[in-house]
């Protein structure tokens, strides 16, 4: 007797029409992000469409939000990948809706609304400390380098730049000195403006890239300036302040030989990463709370050092929402006096550590009385207790956004769009965490 088999009939066609919803469990995260989006103020997305007139008819943009927050919470990043996904998989069909919009929609969509992606990302950590979620008792500061949409090989040295230009301005001399001897023989033999009057494709080429490598030299000598005026510097000093008749190395606003620029994302920095090295890249800044391990603030910087950015990370903190945390963990890489003092004034509990655990950490000057408070509380073991809480707080979540989302370099370019992306990347994350643990009304 043959083994009898489960009814498979592929052809048969459906006698009601069936509802998507009723083909993924209750729990499935993409019921969660819808019920998300809808419970969210999206007035200032429908602003940016203003009144209505000609023209074709706009997604709508709770559609929109949908489709590219639940991409970014399961690891699709790119538009042409959201795009395909729309036709393909049951779970973007549901959240289109029967949509299906363009890959160059979605990005335009994207990059339209990069400044609301940060108001959405509030409004989610609001709801999620009313929910109970975020309690603000303990918080973990941490940084990340997030590599950009730009490869560190279309990068020009300062040094280098001066070269090239010299030997271009002196090609685009000898192209133009040529197709003068060639303009007035052809006049001879021609007639004066009958041939001759085109200007070599390889001149135009040159004149390109040099106009290029002058403004990354430019943006390069103005980063310097800035520099230099916030060490005390002014333009035209020859000597070092303090040393007579020792001067400096470079003049005022001149970077030096090995300072890069970067053609395709020149905001983006050569930073060195925790596993591939010296790449173009961003730092990223995340501060998470104890409770459920929920983002309550980010940041992004071109600086290499996390120094500067603790003090504005606890700030954002209490303007998304409304409350200091009370006990802040960071490495030794916010170790600051200025930071310590901001602590103290705030009143925050800081437990900021002065080198690796396993290493013994150099006492700081005693003048620097906050740093030296500090270093006297962190040899205790209650604070060495409480500071090893810091790993499951700072750095699970960039282990999640890197490697099992594979969020491990921008979408977009220059650093406006990029702390949008990262906005809407955090986003994505509380969703995703948060699923399962909150009901929406």
């Amino acid at each position: 007797m043959p083994r009898d088999f489960r009814r498979y009939e592929p052809d048969q066609s459906l006698l009601l029409p069936p509802s998507l919803r009723d083909w993924l469990p209750e729990d499935h995260l993409s019921h969660f992000v819808s019920d998300a989006i809808e419970a969210m103020d999206l007035s200032a997305f429908d602003a940016r469409y203003g009144d209505e007139g000609p023209g074709n008819q706009a997604f709508d943009p709770r559609m929109m939000l949908k489709v590219l927050v639940y991409g970014y919470a399961t690891g699709t990043f790119s538009s042409r990948k959201i795009a395909t996904k729309l036709h393909e998989d049951v779970a973007f069909r549901l959240l289109a809706a029967d949509n299906f919009p363009s890959h160059r929609t979605i990005s335009d969509f994207r990059q339209r609304h990069l400044p609301e992606f940060r108001e959405l990302f509030v409004q989610l950590v609001q709801m999620a400390r009313e929910a109970g979620l975020v309690k603000l008792g303990t918080v973990a500061v941490d940084g990340s380098k997030v590599r950009a949409n730009a490869s560190k090989r279309k990068a020009m040295t300062y040094k280098r730049m001066k070269q090239e230009e010299k030997r271009l301005r002196q090609e685009i001399r000898e192209l133009m000195e040529r197709a003068g001897k060639t303009d007035a023989m052809e006049d001879q033999r021609y007639g004066k403006g009958q041939r001759g009057s085109e200007l070599p494709k390889e001149l135009s080429n040159r004149e390109q890239r040099l106009a290029t490598i002058q403004a990354a030299k430019k943006r390069l000598e103005a980063r310097q300036r800035e520099e230099d005026e916030k060490n005390g510097r002014e333009p035209g000093d020859q000597d070092r302040t303090g040393k007579p008749g020792k001067p400096f190395k470079r003049a005022f606003g001149e970077p030096k030989e090995d300072a890069q620029d970067n053609f395709t994302d020149p905001e983006s920095r050569i930073m060195k990463t925790s596993s591939i090295g010296y790449q173009q890249s961003y730092n990223v800044q995340t501060v998470v709370d104890e409770v459920d391990r929920v983002i309550v603030a980010t940041a992004v910087t071109q600086s290499t050092s996390d120094v500067q950015q603790l003090i504005p990370t606890v700030e954002a903190v209490k303007a998304n929402t409304g409350t200091s945390p009370r006990s802040v963990l960071g490495d030794a890489g916010y170790r600051s006096e200025t930071n310590f003092q901001f602590l103290e004034d705030e009143g925050i509990d800081g437990y900021i550590a002065f080198g690796r655990e396993s290493k013994s950490a150099k006492e700081p000057d005693p003048d620097l009385r906050a740093s030296a408070r500090m270093f006297q509380k962190m040899q205790t073991k209650r604070a060495r207790d409480r500071y090893r809480k810091r790993k499951h707080l700072a750095e699970p979540p960039f282990g999640w956004i890197k490697s099992v989302l594979g969020f491990d370099r921008f979408s977009l370019r220059g650093f406006t769009k990029v702390t949008g992306e990262w906005d809407l990347v955090c986003l994505a994350t509380n969703l995703k965490r948060m699923n399962g643990k909150m009901a929406w009304t």
